[in-house]
């Protein structure tokens, strides 16, 4: 991928753009927390050729919701099952409403 290629993928949320250094410095978090989230498999970091972590800022927001749940003393495994929760959640409520607007009858049509 050359750099002009890579100006295209600023505003995907996915591109994984963030070094493992960088997301912990934004975070304000240490890396053994972001390598502890892969570990509960809260977040997948994709790995450059070099074998390095890379974060896209989709992941970074998991992460930042799981520091704000430790933060407030919820332990590390409990906060990602709360987010992994919360994530289902969102997922059906949206699932719920498509099949709601779905079976919503049609306005009637005029006569003709």
């Amino acid at each position: 991928m050359t750099a002009d290629d890579s100006f295209g993928r600023l505003d995907d949320d996915d591109y994984p753009a963030y070094t493992m250094g960088r997301a912990a410095a934004m975070l304000g978090t240490t890396q053994g927390f972001l390598r502890a989230l892969g570990e509960a498999r809260l977040i997948t970091p994709l790995r450059s050729d070099g074998g390095h972590r890379r974060y896209s800022r989709y992941q970074l927001r998991i992460a930042a919701r799981a520091r704000e749940l430790v933060d407030h003393g919820t332990p590390i495994d409990s906060a990602c099952r709360i987010i992994i929760l919360e994530d289902q959640l969102e997922e059906a409520q949206r699932i719920n409403a498509e099949y709601r607007r779905a079976g919503e009858p049609s306005a009637p049509s005029a006569p003709a």
